[in-house]
C-alpha cells in the first residue's frame, strides 16, 4: 500500500499540472541610482549559460530623455545578479536628432541611447546593437560573456542609409529585445523606421530587418517587411524567430484597426516577405512583444505580450486601432510555428508592458518584463520571471 501511494505521489509531482509557478526577481526599481525609470528590457543566454539582462535607464520618462543602456549578468540561471554597468558609449560629437530639436523633445544637452538588442552567437560571442538619438546605429561585440565589449562602431551607413532611396526615414530603432542567429549563421535584427512627422516622432513607420553574414563585421538592410498602409497602420516594434523548417517569422506591433498582431514570414530573414496578416489569436493593445523558439525534441514557439483589449474608464468601447491598457503580460505557446496557439498563461495580471524571452539549457524559460512598483506605479520595476515550459502548457 505504501509503495503504491509513493508511486502515485511521484507520478502526480511529475505531471505537467504541477509545474512550478514562476519565480519573480526584480532587477531594476524606478527612482533609484539617479534614474527616473528603467524600460525596454532585453535578455539573452550565452553559449556558456550566462544570462545577460539589459535595459534603457532613463533620467526622465520620455523616449527622448537622457538615456543610458545598462547591463546585468547572472551565472546561476538568473537567480542572482551582478551590479549594473553602462555598456553603450560613443565619442563626441553626438548631435541631436533634428526631429527632436524641431519638436522640442528632451533637453538640448540630452543624449538618447536607445533600443538595445543582443544576439547570443553559437560561437560564444554576443553581438550588441544600439541606437543614438534614434538616427545612428552602432555595433559592439563581447567574447567573454558580457564582461567586456569592443569599441562601438557605427553601421548606419551600410545598414540603414540604402533604405532611404525607397523610404526617406528620419528616425530609426533596432528591436527592441533580442535578435537571432539563423542555422545558416546569419544574424538578423528586426527594426522600424519613421519619417518622424507624427506623434513623438515615431510615426508614420515601417518595419524591416538588418542582417550580417560575417559574424557582425558588416551589416546590410533587408527589404521592407511591413509597409505603412491604411490596413497596416504604423507597424513598428517587432520580433523575429527562426522556425524549425528555416522560415523566419516576424511579429509586429501596429496601430491597425484590427487590434491584432501583424505577422509575415521570409525564407532568409531579409527578403521575399509574405503579405502581412493579422493573427486573430494575438490581440494588440499597442505594445511591444517577444518571440522565441524553445528547443527540444519538438521545438515550440513562444510569444509574450500584454494580452488585453480593455480600457480602464472607457465609457464606450475604444475605437478600432486605439490603444488599450498595458496589463496581463502573457506567454502563448504554439506547436505549429505560430499557425495556432495551443496554450497560454498569464505571468502578470496587473499593469505590465514590454517583455523579452530567453531559455536556459535546462529548458527553464526566462521572461524579463516591465511591471508596476510595489505601490502600484506604472513602469515601476523590471522583473525576471523564471518558469518551466510545462507551466505554460497547464492551461
Amino acid at each position: 500500500m505504501t509503495r503504491t501511494l509513493t508511486a502515485l505521489a511521484l507520478l502526480t509531482l511529475a505531471s505537467p499540472g504541477f509545474a512550478a509557478e514562476p519565480e519573480k526577481i526584480d532587477l531594476w526599481h524606478a527612482d533609484t541610482a539617479g534614474y527616473k525609470v528603467y524600460r525596454i528590457p532585453g535578455v539573452v543566454v550565452t553559449r556558456s549559460g550566462t544570462v545577460l539582462a539589459y535595459c534603457e535607464a532613463r533620467k526622465t520618462a520620455s523616449d527622448w530623455a537622457n538615456i543610458d543602456i545598462l547591463l546585468k549578468r547572472s551565472t546561476d540561471g538568473g537567480k542572482t545578479w551582478s551590479e549594473p554597468v553602462k555598456i553603450a558609449d560613443v565619442p563626441n560629437p553626438k548631435p541631436r536628432n533634428p526631429i527632436a530639436v524641431e519638436k522640442k523633445f528632451g533637453g538640448k544637452d540630452d543624449v538618447t541611447y536607445n533600443n538595445p538588442v543582443m544576439i547570443a552567437d553559437r560561437s560564444g560571442a554576443v553581438h550588441f546593437l544600439f541606437c543614438v538619438e534614434y538616427m545612428r546605429c552602432f555595433y559592439a561585440r563581447s567574447d567573454d560573456d558580457g564582461k567586456t565589449w569592443t569599441k562601438p562602431e557605427e553601421v548606419t551607413a551600410s545598414a540603414f542609409d540604402p533604405i532611404k532611396k525607397g523610404y526617406d526615414w528620419k528616425v530609426l530603432a533596432t528591436g527592441p529585445g533580442h535578435g537571432i542567429q539563423l542555422k545558416s549563421g546569419r544574424l538578423v535584427v528586426a527594426c522600424w523606421l519613421s519619417l518622424g512627422t507624427g506623434g513623438n516622432g515615431h510615426r508614420p513607420s515601417v518595419v524591416t530587418t538588418i542582417y550580417s553574414d560575417d559574424a557582425g563585421k558588416t551589416w546590410k538592410p533587408g527589404e521592407i517587411a511591413i509597409p505603412n498602409t491604411a490596413e497596416w497602420a504604423n507597424p513598428n516594434e517587432s520580433t523575429v524567430a527562426e522556425l524549425p523548417d528555416g522560415t523566419v517569422i516576424l511579429n509586429a506591433r501596429s496601430e491597425s484597426k484590427a487590434n491584432r498582431r501583424l505577422v509575415t514570414t521570409s525564407p532568409d530573414g531579409a527578403t521575399k516577405w509574405t503579405k502581412p496578416a493579422f493573427d486573430d489569436a494575438l490581440v494588440e493593445p499597442i505594445c511591444e512583444g517577444s518571440l522565441l523558439v524553445a528547443p527540444g525534441a519538438k521545438p515550440v514557439l513562444l510569444f509574450s505580450h500584454p494580452d488585453n483589449l480593455d480600457k480602464t474608464g472607457a465609457k464606450a468601447p475604444p475605437a478600432p486601432g486605439a490603444g488599450r491598457d498595458r496589463k496581463n503580460v502573457t506567454v502563448h505557446l504554439s506547436d505549429d510555428g505560430g499557425k495556432t496557439w495551443s496554450a497560454k498563461r498569464t505571468v502578470e495580471s496587473g499593469f505590465s508592458a514590454y517583455s523579452d524571452l530567453a531559455v536556459l539549457k535546462d529548458g527553464t524559460v526566462l521572461l524579463l518584463y516591465e511591471r508596476a512598483s510595489e505601490k502600484g506605479a506604472n513602469y515601476g520595476r523590471l522583473t525576471l520571471a523564471r518558469f518551466p515550459l510545462g507551466w505554460v502548457k497547464e492551461k
